[in-house]
C-alpha cells in the first residue's frame, strides 16, 4: 500500500545539525508587495540563492538589505542548477539556513527551485513556505472567470506540434486555464489559442 507524504509542518523540528531551507515569495512587479515576513527572512539567512542575483540586489536595495556582512547570494536557474544544487543542499546540512527566491513571485512554480526542493526533502531537510505574490493566483484574482476550479499548466511546449497537442487537451474541459507565456510569444500563442479551440474568454 502506497502511503502519501504529509508535509511537514513548520513547527516540526528536524535534526538540529540541518538547517531550513525557506521558499521566499518576492514582488512579482511593485517592490512594495512583499510580505514583513519574507522581509524579516532575508535579513536572517546566511545565503540566498536566486535566478538573477542583480534583481535580487535591487530587491535587497530597495528593501534597505545590505550585502556587506555574512549574507551571500548566488545564483541557481536552469543551466547551473545541478551543480548549485549540491552547494546548496551541502551549505543546509552544515546548518546553514538558505533562502530560495526566483525573479518574481513564487519558487518553485513552473521555475528551477522544484528539483532543489525535492532534494532537500529527499535529506530530510526542512522546507518551509514564507508565502507572498503568486502570478497565477493574482491572475484569477481579477480575470473575472470561474475559480472555483482551474488548471494550472505552466509554460508550454516550445515545439509546434507537442503545443498544439497541449493545447487541444484543453478543448471539452469546463474549468479556467491559466498557463504562463513570455511577453515575446505571447501574440503567437493567442493566435494558436483562437486557431485550435476557437473563440473564448481570455485575460492577460
Amino acid at each position: 500500500m502506497v502511503r502519501p507524504r504529509q508535509p511537514q509542518r513548520s513547527d516540526q523540528t528536524t535534526s538540529s545539525k540541518l538547517g531550513t531551507l525557506f521558499v521566499v515569495a518576492t514582488p512579482i512587479g511593485n517592490l512594495d508587495d512583499i510580505t514583513l515576513r519574507a522581509i524579516e527572512t532575508l535579513k536572517s539567512v546566511p545565503l540566498i540563492a536566486c535566478e538573477d542575483t542583480r534583481r535580487t540586489r535591487k530587491l535587497l536595495s530597495h528593501l534597505g538589505i545590505s550585502l556587506a556582512g555574512a549574507l551571500t547570494i548566488i545564483s541557481y536557474f536552469e543551466g547551473n542548477e545541478l551543480k548549485r544544487r549540491e552547494k546548496i543542499i551541502a551549505e543546509l546540512k552544515r546548518g546553514n539556513d538558505v533562502a530560495l527566491v526566483s525573479d518574481a513571485g513564487t519558487p518553485a512554480i513552473s521555475d528551477p527551485g522544484f528539483p532543489l526542493l525535492r532534494a532537500a526533502i529527499k535529506n530530510g531537510i526542512r522546507v518551509i513556505p514564507v508565502p507572498g505574490p503568486s502570478a497565477p493566483t493574482a491572475l484569477l484574482s481579477a480575470a473575472g472567470m470561474p475559480t472555483d476550479r482551474f488548471l494550472f499548466e505552466g509554460f508550454l511546449p516550445r515545439k509546434k506540434g507537442k503545443r498544439a497537442a497541449r493545447i487541444l487537451e484543453w478543448k471539452d474541459l469546463t474549468v479556467t486555464v491559466v498557463l504562463f507565456e513570455s511577453p515575446k510569444r505571447i501574440a503567437r500563442t493567442l493566435q494558436e489559442l483562437l486557431e485550435l479551440l476557437g473563440e473564448r474568454d481570455a485575460a492577460i
